[in-house]
C-alpha cells in the first residue's frame, strides 16, 4: 500500500511534459516487446535486440529509417504489428488513450486534458476532447478510402490476400509518414505507376500538413452554404498551407535543377514531373521513394537534407523543426532587415512568445544535428554528407537513407534513435522536460545594452 501510494505521489508531481515522455518511453518498451515476439518474424529469421529496438523507435516516431528489410524479415503478423505501432505513433499516445476512454464511457478529467494538449502540441486548453474526436473521424475516414482504393487497385499486381495486405500497409505507411514498405524496394516498384504515386502523395500530405488543418478544412466543407461566407481559417492553417505548398514547389524545382544533366538527363517530362514532386513531398516526412536517392548528386543530397530538417507541420505525424518554425524565422529575418519589429501575416500579428519559440527550436535543432553529425563522423568511416543525410532523416522523422543505417555501430544507432524520439515529441516538448515549476521572479534588474553582430 505504501509502495503504491509513493508511486502515485511521484506521478502526481510530474509535469504534463514529463508524463508524456514517460508514456512514450513505455510505448517504446511495448513496441519493442511486440517486435520481439517470435510470431512477428518469418521462419528461421532472427535479428539482434538493437535492431528490434531501432525498428520500434523508428515506427513509433513514424520515421521509417530501418536496419532491416521488412519484406524479408517480418511475417504477416509482424507487418500488422508494425502498422499498429505506426498508427500509435501517428495519432499520439494520449489521443489513443483518450479515444479508448471515450469508448469505455469514462470521463476525461482536467489532468488528462492537459496531457492531450501537450501531446498534440496545442496552445489552448479548451476543446481537447473534441479535437481528439474530430482527429479520429478525419483520419479514419481518409484511411478507409485509402485502403479501399489501394486494395482494389493492387489486385492487378497481387493475389486477393496480398492486395489487401499491401493496400492496408501502404495506406498506414503513407498517411502516418512512416516510410516503411513491404515491397523490399520502397515505391521503386511503382515508379511507372502514376496512380499509386498520386494517391500516396495525397496521403503523405494529409499526414504531414497538420491535423488542425484537416479538421478546419472538414468543418469548412461540411458547413452550410451561408456559414461558409463567414468562415475564417486560422492563422496557423493559412501559414502552414502556404509554407507547405511553397516548400513542395521549391523543393521539386531544386531537385530537378541539381540533377538536370544527371539523373533526369534521359527522362521524359512526365517522369521528371512525378519524380521531382514525389521526392519533394516525401522529404517533408514520409521517407517513401520512387527512386534510388543514392543516384542523385551530392548537392541534391544536401538540399534534401535541408528539406528533411524543416520537416512537416506541427500537430502532424512528421518531425523536424516544422514548417511554421521555418516560416516565422525567415519572415522575421526579412522583417528585421527592413526595419520592422513585429511580424504581421494575413492581417494578424504574431505573438512574441511564438517567435521566440521558433528561434529557440531552430537553434536547438541545428545544435542537435551538428553534435550528432560530429559524433557519428568520428566513429564511422562514411562521408560527412552521407552522415548528415541520415541524421537529418532521423531528426525530421523522414526515413530516407543512402543505405548506411544498417551498417552503423550500436552507438551511432542510439544517436539516431534519440534524434527520432526528439523529432517525434518535438523540440519544445523535449525542452520543457527540464523546466522547473518555480514561479517567475516578480522583480527586474536594470537593463543594459550589449553589442551584437
Amino acid at each position: 500500500m505504501f509502495h503504491s501510494t509513493t508511486i502515485m505521489n511521484w506521478i502526481n508531481k510530474r509535469s504534463p511534459v514529463q508524463m508524456i515522455l514517460l508514456f512514450y518511453l513505455l510505448a517504446v518498451i511495448l513496441s519493442t516487446a511486440l517486435l520481439s515476439l517470435p510470431v512477428a518474424y518469418q521462419k528461421g529469421v532472427s535479428i539482434p535486440f538493437i535492431d528490434k529496438l531501432f525498428t520500434a523507435v523508428s515506427a513509433l516516431s513514424v520515421t521509417g529509417l530501418s536496419t532491416i528489410t521488412v519484406a524479408d524479415t517480418l511475417s504477416v503478423t509482424g507487418i500488422i504489428l508494425l502498422a499498429f505501432i505506426l498508427q500509435l505513433g501517428m495519432v499520439g499516445i494520449m489521443a489513443i488513450g483518450t479515444f479508448i476512454w471515450l469508448l469505455l464511457g469514462k470521463k476525461i478529467g482536467f489532468k488528462e486534458r492537459r496531457l492531450i494538449m501537450t501531446d498534440q502540441n496545442q496552445t489552448k486548453f479548451e476543446g481537447m476532447v473534441r479535437l481528439v474526436k474530430q482527429l479520429f473521424l478525419v483520419l479514419l475516414t481518409i484511411e478507409f478510402f485509402g485502403f479501399l482504393i489501394f486494395s482494389t487497385y493492387f489486385l492487378q499486381y497481387y493475389s486477393f490476400n496480398e492486395a489487401i495486405l499491401h493496400g492496408f500497409f501502404s495506406t498506414i505507411s503513407a498517411i502516418s509518414n512512416g516510410g516503411f514498405d513491404i515491397t523490399g524496394q520502397s515505391l521503386i516498384f511503382y515508379k511507372d505507376d502514376y496512380f499509386v504515386q498520386f494517391v500516396t502523395m495525397l496521403l503523405i500530405i494529409f499526414g504531414a500538413i497538420g491535423f488542425p488543418v484537416l479538421i478546419e478544412v472538414k468543418e469548412y466543407l461540411f458547413a452550410k452554404y451561408d456559414d461558409r461566407r463567414y468562415f475564417r481559417f486560422s492563422l496557423f492553417t493559412k501559414l502552414t498551407t502556404a509554407t507547405f505548398v511553397i516548400l513542395i514547389i521549391a523543393g521539386a524545382f531544386l531537385i530537378f535543377i541539381l540533377d538536370y544533366n544527371n539523373f533526369f538527363a534521359d527522362k521524359s517530362w512526365h517522369e521528371i514531373l512525378f519524380y521531382t514532386f514525389f521526392q519533394s513531398i516525401t522529404t517533408r516526412s514520409a521517407g517513401l521513394s520512387t527512386m534510388d536517392v543514392g543516384l542523385l548528386t551530392e548537392q541534391n543530397h544536401l538540399v534534401m537534407s535541408f528539406l528533411m530538417l524543416i520537416g512537416a507541420s506541427p500537430s502532424s505525424s512528421g518531425g523536424g523543426i516544422r514548417t511554421t518554425t521555418f516560416a516565422l524565422v525567415v519572415i522575421f529575418l526579412i522583417t528585421y532587415a527592413r526595419g520592422g519589429k513585429s511580424i504581421k501575416l494575413f492581417r494578424r500579428e504574431v505573438h512574441d512568445d511564438d517567435l521566440i519559440k521558433a528561434v529557440v527550436v531552430t537553434l536547438l535543432g541545428m545544435f542537435f544535428v551538428f553534435v550528432s553529425v560530429v559524433f557519428i563522423s568520428a566513429v564511422e568511416p562514411y562521408s560527412v554528407t552521407k552522415i548528415f543525410f541520415e541524421v537529418s532523416s532521423a531528426f525530421g522523422t523522414v526515413g530516407l537513407s543512402l543505405g548506411i543505417t544498417s551498417e552503423l555501430s550500436t552507438a551511432s544507432k542510439v544517436v539516431l534513435m534519440i534524434l527520432m524520439f526528439i523529432g517525434r515529441v518535438g523540440i519544445v516538448t523535449f525542452l520543457f522536460i527540464f523546466r522547473n515549476n518555480r514561479s517567475t521572479a516578480n522583480y527586474h534588474y536594470p537593463k543594459e545594452r550589449i553589442i551584437i553582430g
